[in-house]
């Protein structure tokens, strides 16, 4: 996603907050291929930071979450500092559960 408009269409979604990262989850109505959002904002760090985490999480949907992404659904994953630090397992496993809207415990919420 790059317009404003669909960041601001993805707000009014579900959210499921974390310690890493919040997901906001839209469902457009079609069934066309997901799109997903990355927001990291200046409060989180500089520059090198927020590239960091934005890389970071790029990466973790490329290799694992993509295949937990819905048909005709927006994702808005808004970054958090605390990405720049834990290691890129538990990044990735974190992003597929949330993504997939599971507890901790494998439940839905």
């Amino acid at each position: 996603m790059r317009k404003r408009t669909d960041f601001l269409a993805a707000r009014r979604g579900e959210k499921r907050r974390g310690r890493l990262f919040l997901l906001e989850v839209f469902d457009r109505g079609d069934d066309d291929a997901p799109r997903l959002g990355l927001t990291v904002t200046k409060k989180t760090g500089n520059a090198v930071i927020r590239n960091l985490i934005r890389r970071r999480l790029k990466e973790a949907v490329r290799t694992h979450a993509a295949d937990d992404m819905a048909r005709g659904k927006d994702y808005v994953i808004v970054g958090r500092r605390e990405i720049a630090a834990i290691p890129f397992d538990q990044l990735k496993s974190e992003l597929s559960r949330r993504m997939r809207g599971t507890a901790p415990d494998g439940k839905q919420p």
